[in-house]
């Protein structure tokens, strides 16, 4: 007897269409068996702007309170917020970056101009060892981008063999001489970065051979990750699968960039000076996400079947005009309630899409575009992107549970959105279920049915504010923070709950 699989994603399409007088979120914990990788909740550091320095690192001699030259409230915030995996230098700039100026002692390291974010010279005072010291103390996995666009195979090969290498040879002579006994454990590294742009501008069959030289002489990398496509390249993904799985154990992922704007790259709206048309547009357009890793993963799907090969969703988040009196080639934005909902909406969509989805990081860290954290000098600002990956952690390495979900719609100017958006998981006799109410006007009750299990307590958190676009600044009170949200108990496997509007909402079941 066929058994049947019923996924969120699958229902997400029915409930823009269907009206319903109220949304129903049922849960299949009996088939519950895809595993939410939890590098799915990833970051990514590049050299841009004020990320690196000034964000993650501020030297050994800063007044700014620090250890080794790291911060310590970002240490602290990252660590709290259980990051699984951060990528670093790039981005465009690791195209440009060349691992060895960035080793031995730091007075004796060249100067490089930035020239994609801002024309400002750096020191190379963060490189390897400093990346790799840093997410050690966070509890990171490292995700290092080597550089394809202007380095060379060689170049590429001797930082694989420097950092993960046990054998005597130069590369690893060279790192004990520079303070590293051991090799470090790393074991994801991407192979260029978006080579159809700033990445060289190449085409899909060209850089598909490159990628298979490079990935040929780069041993010591245990998960590969191919430069894949921008936003709905679908070309690029078909060409890049259909070269590079003609050796498939030289490919373990294959990357997606895709960024949400409030209209188009042209006109990517304001982070904070916005309205009710500006909120929906946003979301509209982030929930193409799920559309890109429908279609990509199809693609995928007919040269990898078994769905050995991962999609790496390593950059995405808003990307807005920068704020007035700051330098444009520094992407620095400020951070509201709708980046919330925004970071809710795309993570669930990769929860349900774990089968394929194996890692995704948002961009980026500290200061840049989407960042979960902003400083300035000694202060330090926890954004609400930031309290939706804190909430979201319990998501890490829990069992996906299939559910279908039925809701009304949010409708303007043309435009319209599922009034809810969700997903769950269980782990550890714990069932979570993230929710995104889409409305900022209207509340939204929600009838949750569990079958296959039966819970005798529930509790919940949320993320929301009075007003849209509202957000945490420098020395004023948190506007958007992370609550308890009370719950009741569930009854005869049913709980009914009230999503306020515009709120992200965390309810777990025991």
């Amino acid at each position: 007897m066929l058994k049947l699989k019923l996924t969120l994603s699958a229902f997400l399409l029915l409930a823009v269409s269907v009206s319903f007088a109220q949304s129903t979120l049922t849960l299949h914990t009996d088939q519950a068996e895809t595993k939410i990788n939890k590098e799915i909740y990833g970051h990514f550091a590049e050299h841009l702007g004020r990320c690196i320095y000034g964000g993650i690192y501020v030297g050994e001699n800063s007044d700014i309170s620090n250890t080794r030259g790291f911060r310590d409230d970002v240490i602290v915030a990252l660590q709290e917020m259980d990051i699984p995996v951060l990528r670093w230098p790039g981005g465009c700039f690791g195209d440009t970056y060349h691992w060895k100026d960035g080793i031995g002692p730091k007075d004796e390291r060249p100067s490089m101009v930035n020239i994609h974010w801002g024309g400002v010279t750096e020191d190379n005072s963060f490189g390897t060892h400093e990346f790799l010291d840093f997410c050690e103390i966070i509890g990171a996995e490292p995700y290092i981008n080597i550089n394809v666009g202007s380095g060379t195979v060689r170049e590429a090969s001797e930082w694989v063999e420097y950092v993960t290498s046990s054998n005597v040879s130069p590369m690893t002579d060279l790192r004990k001489k520079n303070g590293r006994e051991e090799p470090w454990d790393v074991k994801y590294w991407g192979i260029g970065n978006e080579n159809w742009g700033c990445g060289g501008n190449m085409t899909p069959e060209y850089y598909a051979d490159l990628y298979n030289r490079f990935a040929s002489y780069c041993g010591g990398a245990q998960y590969k990750i191919a430069g894949g496509p921008n936003v709905a390249d679908y070309n690029w993904m078909e060409v890049l699968m259909q070269k590079t799985m003609r050796h498939p154990h030289l490919v373990q992922g294959v990357s997606l960039h895709a960024y949400t704007f409030t209209t188009a790259w042209e006109d990517k709206g304001h982070a904070t000076d916005f309205g009710e048309k500006e909120w929906i547009s946003v979301l509209n357009n982030t929930l193409n996400m799920e559309t890109l890793v429908n279609r990509h993963s199809t693609i995928m799907d007919k040269y990898d079947p078994a769905k050995r090969v991962g999609l790496i969703v390593d950059e995405w988040g808003n990307w807005f005009n920068v704020e007035e009196g700051t330098n444009p080639g520094f992407l620095y934005q400020q951070n509201t309630l709708r980046d919330a909902l925004v970071a809710g909406i795309n993570l669930n969509i990769f929860n349900n899409h774990a089968d394929r989805v194996k890692m995704s990081n948002i961009a980026q860290t500290v200061n840049v575009l989407q960042s979960v954290i902003l400083t300035k000098e000694d202060e330090m600002v926890l954004t609400p992107t930031y309290y939706v990956f804190k909430m979201y952690s319990v998501h890490q390495d829990a069992t996906l549970i299939p559910a279908n979900l039925k809701t009304d719609k949010y409708e303007l100017d043309g435009k319209s959105v599922p009034t809810v958006h969700a997903s769950a998981s269980t782990k550890n006799g714990v069932v979570s279920i993230t929710m995104c109410n889409l409305n900022p006007n209207k509340s939204e009750t929600i009838e949750i049915e569990i079958t296959g299990n039966d819970f005798a307590s529930a509790n919940g958190q949320i993320i929301t504010s009075d007003k849209m676009n509202n957000y945490n600044d420098f020395g004023k009170q948190e506007t958007v923070s992370l609550k308890d949200f009370e719950v009741a108990k569930p009854k005869n496997g049913k709980l009914t709950v009230e999503l306020p509007s515009k709120s992200v909402v965390l309810v777990q079941l025991q």
